[in-house]
């Protein structure tokens, strides 16, 4: 069965994300509720400067986008609880507006008539934060209607840490993510509220906070308050890598850790983290869908005990694979007659 999926806002994330669910073909994408005209929308879903031609049928329609022959509705309404999710019989709101990440705000689409809320970032209040991989067997679908994706460095981040967590311990823990630019900053300098920020993004490196790896201990309770980073905002339009110093519990030598990651990409973790030996970089993992790509090549250890790892990720679209992959593991929970037979 398919579970009958609105997207809420239609930017870097939405698009993406109904990319990937075109794809896949296991998600029922009823409506997109963005505030431009729909040649607009169909437009930049066709044509992406960063992951290019989307190769499905796309045209633009009264009030809806026309994607591989299935009709799309498209709605302009800026208040969520005004929002036709109950006449639609929608399941699930994907809210990738990046403005309604407090639970009681996303929970304005459930006064709409949807099931359940997935933030496609960080949550504050939220029923639940799950990153799949990590800790999607949490999810409980009688409390939990309101949950975050968290962010994509904590997507990165969140399984790497698992493994090394569970394989060899770990006592503590800094991290630098040195991240692609986003929408959040600035062309040329204009106000911000982070000053840094404020500065033109493709002039310089700026550094700037992230909740990536605190957020660490809402999903690995184990690790709360082990963890803390900062990020890098660096001149490039899309991935980015994790750079992660851990100290371990037990002595550990280079070739054991990544015997250990390579093994986890290739059984308990395939699909979510990948490994590599090759000399490459930020650009060769342009549109790779796993949330982390360990550098191999760059694996060190200082003492026995002190781990660097880099690991890798598409911020864009990666972190948009496990906002479809988490809203097709929510649907398996749902059990309502407006879902749609496969």
């Amino acid at each position: 069965m398919k579970a009958r999926v609105a997207v809420n806002g239609f930017g870097r994330i939405g698009r993406m994300v109904l990319r990937k669910a075109v794809m896949e073909d296991e998600l029922d994408i009823a409506a997109v509720n963005a505030g431009y005209p729909v040649e607009t929308l169909a437009h930049l879903l066709k044509y992406d400067s960063t992951h290019g031609l989307f190769e499905a049928g796309v045209k633009a329609e009264e009030n809806a986008l026309v994607v591989n022959g299935k009709r799309i509705q498209i709605v302009n309404e800026r208040r969520p609880e005004h929002l036709p999710w109950q006449e639609m019989n929608i399941d699930l709101v994907v809210e990738a507006t990046g403005k309604f990440r407090e639970r009681e705000a996303a929970a304005r689409h459930l006064q709409a008539g949807a099931d359940k809320v997935i933030i496609t970032a960080p949550g504050k209040q939220e029923d639940a934060m799950i990153v799949m991989g990590v800790n999607e067997s949490d999810y409980n679908p009688a409390r939990h209607h309101v949950v975050s994706n968290a962010s994509c460095t904590t997507n990165c981040m969140a399984p790497v840490v698992k493994v090394l967590e569970q394989s060899f311990g770990i006592e503590s823990g800094l991290m630098t993510t040195v991240h692609s630019y986003t929408n959040d900053q600035m062309n040329i300098d204009n106000p911000h509220k982070d000053l840094r920020r404020a500065r033109s993004c493709g002039q310089s490196i700026i550094p700037t906070s992230t909740g990536a790896a605190s957020a660490i201990g809402n999903l690995l309770p184990q690790l709360r308050g082990k963890l803390n980073g900062m990020a890098l905002r660096v001149p490039t339009p899309n991935v980015s890598l994790v750079d992660m110093v851990v100290d371990l519990k037990q002595g550990v030598t280079e070739k054991e850790v990544n015997e250990r990651l390579e093994e986890a990409a290739s059984s308990e973790l395939e699909g979510i983290i990948g490994f590599s030996r090759d000399p490459l970089v930020s650009v060769d993992y342009n549109g790779d869908p796993r949330s982390a790509v360990i550098d191999g090549m760059s694996t060190m250890v200082q003492n026995d005990r002190q781990v660097k790892i880099i690991a890798w990720y598409d911020n864009e679209w990666a972190y948009s694979c496990r906002v479809v992959d988490l809203a097709r593991y929510v649907g398996r929970f749902l059990k309502k007659e407006s879902m749609v037979s496969v």
